[in-house]
Parts: C-alpha cells; sequence; structure tokens
C-alpha cells in the first residue's frame, strides 16, 4: 500500500545463544507516531537499530516504501536516529552539528545556511547557532540533536529513548515539544521508550514489546483500556490480573467466581461456557469500594498510602493474592486490618489472556 512507509516482515534475530526477536510483524503508515514500548531486554532497540541498518536480521525483510532495503548500509536508507547521548560533535558549535549531514552530501554552503537557519527556527533555538554543546541544557541539546537528523528531511525519524537523560518536568515538556514537531513536519516518528506515560502521551499507536515478540498494536486507548494479555494490562497500568471460573452467562456479561466472590464482567463477543477458566484485568481507578460491607466481593485492608493526590488501597484476598484501589483524595477512614467489601462496573472487567 502506497500509505506504508515502512513493513518489517517475519523478522528474527538472535545474539549466541539468545533470541532476541522471534518473528517481528509490523506495518507503519506515513506520517504515523508509533512508540515500541517495553522493559529493558524486550528487543524495541534490537528492532529499531534493524530498521536503521545498524543491525542485520537472521531472517525477514525491512520494506521501506515498498523496496526491500534490508541489505542495505544506514547511510543507504532515507533514515536518521536521534540517540539517548545525542552523540553531538563538541568541537563544532549548533549550526556545524545541524548542517554536517548536508555537508557531507556536498550541498551548497548558502542552501546549507538556508536549511540550518530553518531547523534553528522549527525547534525555537534561533540566536544559538555559535553555541557549542557544553553551553546548551540538556533540552537545548536534545533539540539541536533532533534539528540534526531533520535537516535530511528523512522519510523516518528513529529515536531512541531522546528524553532517557532529562528530569521530569522538562521530559514532560519536550514530549509535547516532539509531538508538535511530529504533526508540523508530517514525518514518520518511531519512538523507543519503557515508559508509559510517553507512550500514551505521544503516540498514534504503541507496540508493546514483551521477549522479543509484540504482545500488542494499538491505539493508547485499546492498549490501556482494552489490553488482551496479562502483561500489557501490568506494564501500561499496573492493572489488577484476577482469576476464576465462569459460574454462568448473562445475556453479553459473564459472571465469574473468583476468591473474593462472585464478578461481572462484559464478554465483548467472546463465546465462553459454564466453568471455564478466565483471567480477568481491572483497572486500580475503576475498584469501588464500599466501606459498610454491604454487597460485592469480599477482602481485607492490607495497606494504605499515598500517592501524590491518589489514595491507595491494598485488599488481601482470602487466597493471599492482592488488589489493589486507587481513587483521588485523602479522606477515607478506612484502616488497615477493616474488612471491605468491593465491585467494579461490568465494562470495567477486561477478559486477557485468550490466546
Amino acid at each position: 500500500m502506497e500509505d506504508n512507509v515502512l513493513e518489517l516482515i517475519g523478522i528474527k534475530k538472535h545474539f549466541q545463544d539468545v533470541e532476541v526477536l522471534e518473528g517481528i510483524d509490523l506495518t507503519i503508515k506515513r506520517g504515523e507516531f508509533i512508540t515500541l514500548l517495553g522493559a529493558s531486554g524486550c528487543g524495541k532497540t534490537t528492532t529499531l537499530r534493524i530498521i536503521a541498518g545498524l543491525e542485520s536480521p537472521d531472517e525477514g525483510r525491512v520494506l521501506l516504501e515498498g523496496q526491500d532495503v534490508t541489505d542495505l548500509a544506514p547511510n543507504q536508507r532515507d533514515v536518521n536516529t536521534v540517540f539517548q547521548n545525542y552523540a553531538l560533535f563538541p568541537h563544532m558549535n549548533v549550526a556545524d552539528n545541524i548542517g554536517y549531514g548536508l555537508k557531507l552530501k556536498k550541498v551548497p554552503k548558502r542552501e546549507i545556511r538556508e536549511k540550518v537557519s530553518s531547523m534553528l527556527s522549527l525547534v525555537q533555538l534561533e540566536g544559538y547557532e555559535k553555541r557549542r554543546p557544553s553551553e546548551l541544557s540538556g533540552g537545548q541539546r536534545q533539540r539541536v540533536a533532533i534539528a540534526r537528523a531533520l535537516v535530511n528531511n528523512p522519510k523516518i525519524l528513529l529515536l531512541d529513548e531522546p528524553l532517557g537523560a532529562l528530569d521530569l518536568q522538562l521530559r514532560r515538556a519536550m514530549q509535547l515539544e516532539l509531538k508538535r514537531l511530529q504533526k508540523k513536519l508530517g514525518i514518520t516518528f518511531i519512538y523507543i521508550t519503557h515508559d508509559q506515560e510517553e507512550a500514551i502521551n505521544m503516540s498514534d499507536r504503541i507496540v508493546v514489546m514483551n521477549q522479543g515478540i509484540c504482545e500488542q498494536i494499538g491505539t493508547a486507548d485499546e492498549i490501556y483500556n482494552h489490553p488482551r494479555t496479562s502483561y500489557v494490562a501490568v506494564f501500561v497500568g499496573n492493572a489488577n490480573i484476577i482469576s476464576g471460573q465462569v459460574d454462568h452467562l448473562a445475556g453479553d456479561q459473564a459472571v465469574v467466581d473468583t476468591c473474593g466472590g462472585k464478578a461481572l464482567v462484559n464478554t465483548d463477543g467472546v463465546r465462553l461456557q459454564p466453568k471455564e477458566q478466565v483471567t480477568l484485568a481491572v483497572r486500580s481507578e475503576h475498584i469501588e469500594l464500599d466501606e459498610n460491607c454491604g454487597c460485592g466481593m469480599k477482602g481485607q485492608i492490607a495497606e494504605k498510602n499515598y500517592v501524590g493526590g491518589m489514595h491507595r488501597i491494598v485488599i488481601a484476598l482470602p487466597d493471599g493474592s492482592r488488589l489493589v484501589s486507587s481513587r483521588c483524595g485523602m479522606d477515607s477512614q478506612i484502616e488497615v486490618g477493616q474488612e471491605i467489601c468491593f465491585r467494579w462496573n461490568s465494562s470495567h472487567g477486561v477478559l486477557v489472556d485468550r490466546g
């Protein structure tokens, strides 16, 4: 399809005896902001390096706008990379760093000056042309690195955890800045992070990776509210995972018998049978507490603490497992050791690990 800028087909890679990628299939459209999200060792950086041409796959193909570039060198692909350490030349000023790639291509000096000036305006660093990297803040160095990568107008910009070295406040500001740049330029961004907040805030689609496979690919809403596996549910948003057995079906809902009592879950078209073993994922913010213990599932308060403005309550179930309920405010009279009832809306219980 002409709208597809990149296709990864059956990509496999191993290092010594370790299978790092186990058959990655991924199609990315032109102008998308895609994030590869996962813990260290999941294969996301290896995937990015294969796209960039810095690693060769053992099996599979890389297609750039329909052309097979699997065996092409990095400088033969219309792809640029921004690394976490920015890799700026310390002896060059900002203008020379940004224009270095154009100089290598023997672009006329006047055109280089014009393009560098345009990039400085784009990343809001006008007047910084003569400064050296050592004279810039972390956020400014990151902008220079992005400008240097964008000045060649690549079809794809790869970003390998470029915000990892920044403090929290600056990282959040740069998330917005990167998204602004991407939408303004219309260039495909492929972004790597282990930070779920970054992925949710910035991405058109998220690829959740785990041990060399893609666990789920979808929008932030799909990944957060409709996880397909318990890994995705826990990694993105720390959902509670609950096992149980289908007691009976009621229309498009199932009543599930768990160790804490009976719970409702929407089947979302999944065909279930009575006595079938199922796994549910429920976000902590969706678990409602009944301090009077009038109805619902039952447990005992094991912990309570505060995280920012959120009241975090840990509930111990009869089998020793624990659930977390969180809500805004700090006014709860709940005490540790107290028996508690809890429930959730059936639409907030999601069936996962269906195979």
